[in-house]
């Protein structure tokens, strides 16, 4: 498994010796953000390409901007806020051979004529998994044991006598966790949860996952039995025409009124106005959502109006450990794809 800092020592050995070359015949690369810097020295030091750079992190490079600077690149490093389409294809132009993102997900990206021109896609998976079962764990528990009212009771004076049933909220122990897509971060968050004496374990994705269920002892079952018996149900699918909005009226009106709906896979999967009818209605108990549609969600957004439910901005894999070792993949992936050599983890299209 691709993960911590073991992760980030194997991904820095890829790149070898830097390599001295005449700058004319050097590969031009453009790097859509200012990645982790791990990554950047692997590129800066590798002799391998020049590369110029939208250098912040702050903000995403200006879509005019971004037009203009992929313009006759043999590689692009990107992160998901950049749409990768034809439109930005017709203006790199033919020598762009090689596309890293520095992401899991690859919905930013038009797979297809990606496919149609040739171009190799590298990503990033599996170094994250840690990361992300963590903050889930963490949004749960944040969730159903209600700590974001509790921290903002106790800090506006809203902490008075001691009452019977004030704040409370749903223990793991003896529950039943539903996962939504069984994949490496579903296994990995199972796994975390288990200590806390956790009865079932139970999943549905496509198809039956055998090998990965026995890991964690989990019951395949279909959609409405996912929801009908989830005291807890984490997303963990990626975004696909068919898991778009998955998250429905439909679903939610199956689950129990003690339910925690949890989601940092992606917001495109979740039909935002039907969990908030689900939410204020008190059809579930609460939500925590790392992601959103659109992101940043809008302050104005009505899921910012229920107490019960906890918004993050998308942070699940925001330790240094796991981003400087993303960005170290992200580099290998390009400087091993511009070489023709196979990629550490390249997506095949």
């Amino acid at each position: 498994m691709w993960c911590g800092r073991l992760a980030l020592r194997q991904v820095l050995r890829v790149a070898g010796a830097p390599v001295r070359r005449d700058m004319s015949s050097v590969p031009r690369v453009y790097v859509t953000r200012q990645i982790p810097p791990e990554g950047l020295k692997l590129l800066r030091e590798s002799g391998q390409v020049q590369f110029d750079i939208w250098d912040s992190d702050d903000v995403p490079v200006p879509r005019n901007e971004l037009l203009k600077k992929v313009k006759g690149v043999d590689g692009l490093v990107c992160v998901l806020t950049e749409k990768i389409d034809p439109e930005l294809l017709d203006a790199a132009g033919p020598n762009l051979k090689v596309l890293s993102t520095m992401s899991v997900g690859f919905d930013h990206l038009s797979l297809d004529e990606l496919k149609k021109r040739g171009i190799r896609v590298g990503y990033t998976p599996d170094i994250l998994t840690d990361a992300v079962a963590e903050l889930t764990v963490a949004l749960l528990l944040t969730t159903s044991r209600r700590l974001i009212e509790a921290t903002h009771q106790a800090k506006t004076g809203g902490w008075g006598t001691w009452r019977t049933l004030w704040l409370c909220g749903y223990e793991l122990a003896n529950s039943t966790v539903g996962i939504l897509g069984l994949g490496r971060i579903g296994v990995a968050i199972a796994e975390r949860l288990k200590p806390f004496k956790v009865k079932k374990f139970i999943y549905t994705d496509v198809a039956p996952r055998p090998e990965l269920a026995s890991m964690i002892d989990a019951e395949y079952v279909s959609m409405d039995e996912l929801a009908r018996q989830s005291d807890f149900l984490a997303v963990c699918c990626a975004l696909t025409p068919e898991t778009k909005e998955v998250c429905n009226k439909d679903l939610f009106s199956k689950m129990k009124n003690t339910s925690i709906f949890i989601n940092t896979s992606r917001g495109g999967v979740v039909h935002q106005e039907d969990l908030y009818e689900a939410l204020s209605s008190g059809q579930i108990a609460g939500a925590g959502l790392d992601v959103t549609v659109p992101e940043p969600l809008p302050t104005s957004h009505p899921l910012f109006t229920l107490d019960n439910c906890v918004i993050l901005p998308h942070i699940a894999s925001a330790s240094y450990t796991t981003r400087n070792a993303m960005s170290v993949l992200a580099a290998n992936n390009l400087l091993l794809g511009l070489k023709g050599e196979p990629m550490i983890k390249e997506l095949k299209l």
